[in-house]
């Protein structure tokens, strides 16, 4: 075990692996997070590559291929030999015992499954095996750290932590991996030797994100534009085909799934469950609660309760920031080709783009938010919004709703300059603002905030408007 390698941005995590490693008892722990991630590196480098017993799943194999996969697997990292594959997983499991029984005694096993969810095929004795194998034998050992290591994030929650079979409250530890947020992102770019500044960043998150895989294919002699014109709209570039990996690799009938968040990429503020199912032409029943539910667990949307607590206003959004760009630029795009990205710098399309998707980074850093504001111990839930009252609607970028009376009303504004504001789009925010206390009906302060790059220009309608404002370098802050 590598117990103080350094990593970017997953302290908290590697403190979390050292204490079930170290744990007297036997640990089963359930890994997961978006395909991207990070998830198989963080184990592979906190363990230092040494495993008791390592295998990785194959995407859109047969249960016999998978089989035949383990064997090769056993027989490659035991002394033991296995002359053919086994014929099911009860018999397989039962091999995997016989090759830990067969190991030294008074060392900690870690066996180390990663992509389990391809391993349960359709029809296989998959997670009867694993059960015999946990229930009959690994429970009853102090010494067996089972790792299961997965992007597809439903399976690894209804099939793993919420079983209701067999493995009902059988895992023990589980640890959700996270993409990076804006100051892990700066590291990991200046470790990589980029001289980006944050405006920049900003841009390059708000194409990729904070997933390290698509972060790790940014070359340093290139500038934000051109690696994201690399990336994505050269012929070579790692993520033009991405999205057809992304969820045909996670979800069974990915078909479904990617005709949701195609509905939701048309609108940035998101949308109703009623105006997904019209949209994207699906019953809103089980099945969309099911998909939904997936795609959240996944990091794919994000679902915003209503104020007033009423579920049929739950409003969903886009979360994950490459299907937003694919949809926005290269799905049935006119964007093609050499130059696509860098011939839209600065057009209406591209800065219209990066508007609406600030709003996004903003939500994601609500923590960094509310430290600026010194709300940070405030207890307070970060909303989306929309209403309408008497015929005047309204969108609000960011709602902090505080637990001391007060709501925020956040405003994202992304300008490569010092904002500010004008006598029509001060009229604009007071009508927003009388919008939402009519339309909510709230009985608590109502304070504007505003959430700009480089700062607030104070002038004759910024005051007495705005309570507080936000820069760009605030995001950056630890959470």
């Amino acid at each position: 075990m590598e117990a103080d390698r350094f990593f970017i941005g997953r302290q908290k995590e590697i403190l979390e692996l050292k204490r079930i490693y170290q744990s007297p008892k036997p640990e089963f722990l359930v890994v997961y997070g978006r395909r991207r991630v990070g998830k198989t590196f963080l184990v592979r480098e906190f363990f230092n590559y040494q495993f008791d017993f390592q295998a990785s799943g194959l995407a859109n194999a047969t249960t016999a291929q998978q089989l035949f996969n383990f064997h090769l697997s056993l027989n490659r990292q035991s002394a033991l030999h296995f002359e053919r594959p086994p014929e099911n997983w009860l018999i397989a499991f039962q091999r995997l015992m016989d090759h830990l029984e067969s190991l030294p005694i008074g060392k900690k096993k870690v066996v180390f499954f990663d992509e389990m969810p391809w391993f349960d095929t359709k029809g296989s004795d998959f997670v009867l095996g694993l059960e015999h194998f946990w229930n009959g034998w690994a429970s009853a050992r102090k010494d067996i750290l089972l790792v299961a290591c997965g992007s597809a994030a439903s399976w690894m929650t209804n099939v793993l932590i919420n079983h209701t079979g067999g493995l009902h409250n059988r895992v023990t530890q589980k640890i959700k991996i996270e993409p990076f947020n804006l100051k892990e992102v700066e590291e990991m770019l200046e470790q990589k030797q980029c001289v980006y500044n944050r405006y920049q960043i900003v841009q390059l998150y708000m194409a990729l994100g904070g997933i390290p895989f698509y972060l790790d294919a940014i070359k340093p002699e290139l500038s934000v534009a051109q690696n994201i014109q690399a990336l994505f709209f050269e012929k070579t570039g790692i993520l033009k085909n991405e999205f057809f990996n992304l969820y045909r690799s996670i979800f069974k009938k990915h078909e479904i799934y990617e005709k949701v968040v195609a509905a939701l990429a048309t609108k940035r503020y998101g949308m109703l469950r009623s105006e997904i199912a019209n949209t994207a032409d699906i019953s809103s029943g089980g099945t969309l609660t099911k998909v939904l539910i997936d795609l959240e667990e996944g990091g794919f949307i994000n679902s915003y309760p209503a104020l007033e607590g009423k579920q049929k206003n739950t409003l969903y959004r886009l979360a994950d920031y490459y299907t937003a760009f694919y949809f926005h630029f290269i799905h049935e795009s006119p964007y093609k080709g050499k130059n696509a990205w860098l011939n839209l710098i600065d057009n209406p399309a591209h800065r219209a783009w990066e508007g609406f998707t600030f709003e996004q980074v903003c939500l994601d850093h609500s923590t960094q938010i509310k430290k600026a504001l010194g709300i940070a111990a405030v207890l307070s839930r970060e909303v989306a919004w929309r209403g309408n009252y008497e015929g005047k609607s309204a969108q609000v970028d960011m709602v902090i709703d505080r637990r001391d009376q007060v709501i925020n009303l956040c405003e994202a504004k992304f300008s490569l300059h010092t904002f500010t504001i004008t006598e029509a789009y001060a009229e604009q925010l007071r009508e927003k603002i009388s919008t939402f206390k009519s339309a909510t009906k709230t009985k608590k302060a109502v304070h504007l905030t505003l959430l700009t790059t480089y700062g607030l220009a104070q002038n004759k309608h910024s005051g007495g408007l705005v309570q507080s404002h936000v820069t760009m370098n605030d995001l950056f802050a630890d959470e």
